[in-house]
């Protein structure tokens, strides 16, 4: 019991703490001192953990001191973790505004697009929800179809007990998508002012084209301490992991 008490405490007392800190994170935004803003966003990150309001925040403070590549880094953070905060996709939207790198996307499929759109509607924890209501809403269509004897119900358990299933089905999906999205962190900034994309993970590799900070790229490969990167029109290359930093 002694025990439960101690630990009862502590979670008090971290929680206080944790609460006056960014409450004082606040108070130096509010009062422009946003180095001192960031200081203390970075500070409970590494020590306390991550969440999508601490990111916005720290996107934020960055893109007060005009700093658009941790602005956008840390932007896309959070949204990685609130993909459906439009708050969120509006300060992105205005920090990508500021980077060099106006890159075409490539046309995708109506389906591709469609699907992550809905994806985008809501976390993975959201989705798993979904998916757990609508599988006890089917088991809920599976009773009302064996064992009531009224035609109209036995119709309505059948049909809407298999259009549950099916949700259930699509829901798992998305939140699988969306929780490996977070998992698997193979997105990263460019951190450089400008980097030269090789043809090969080496120096001597072929000069393809510039990247300049702030532009999202996708990693496929690793090789030591370079990377292989592909950007929104298609072109590929590599770079060295110290040009650039995962979302």
């Amino acid at each position: 019991m002694k025990r439960i008490y101690i630990l009862i405490i502590t979670i008090f007392i971290v929680s206080v703490s944790f609460a006056q800190t960014l409450q004082s994170a606040a108070e130096a935004y509010s009062k422009e001192n946003y180095i001192e803003a960031v200081q203390i966003y970075e500070s409970l990150s590494d020590s306390v953990g991550v969440s999508p309001e601490l990111y916005y925040n720290l996107g934020n403070s960055y893109y007060k001191l005009k700093n658009y590549p941790k602005a956008v880094l840390n932007y896309e953070r959070a949204i990685l973790l609130s993909p459906s905060d439009e708050d969120i996709k509006v300060n992105l939207d205005m920090a990508r505004a500021n980077i060099v790198d106006k890159i075409d996307v490539i046309d995708r499929s109506f389906i591709s697009v469609w699907f992550e759109s809905i994806r985008n509607m809501a976390s993975s924890n959201t989705w798993a929800i979904l998916a757990i209501i609508s599988f006890l809403l089917f088991l809920v269509g599976i009773f009302l179809y064996i064992f009531n004897k009224q035609v109209l119900l036995k119709k309505i358990g059948f049909f809407g007990g298999i259009i549950c299933l099916l949700f259930s089905v699509y829901t798992n999906v998305v939140s699988y998508k969306q929780k490996q999205k977070i998992l698997i962190r193979d997105s990263a900034i460019i951190m450089s002012p400008s980097v030269t994309v090789k043809s090969s993970p080496s120096q001597s590799g072929t000069d393809l084209f510039i990247l300049h900070e702030g532009t999202k790229v996708k990693i496929i490969d690793e090789v030591g301490e370079w990377y292989e990167v592909k950007i929104d029109d298609g072109n590929s290359g590599w770079i060295k992991d110290s040009e650039m930093e995962i979302i």
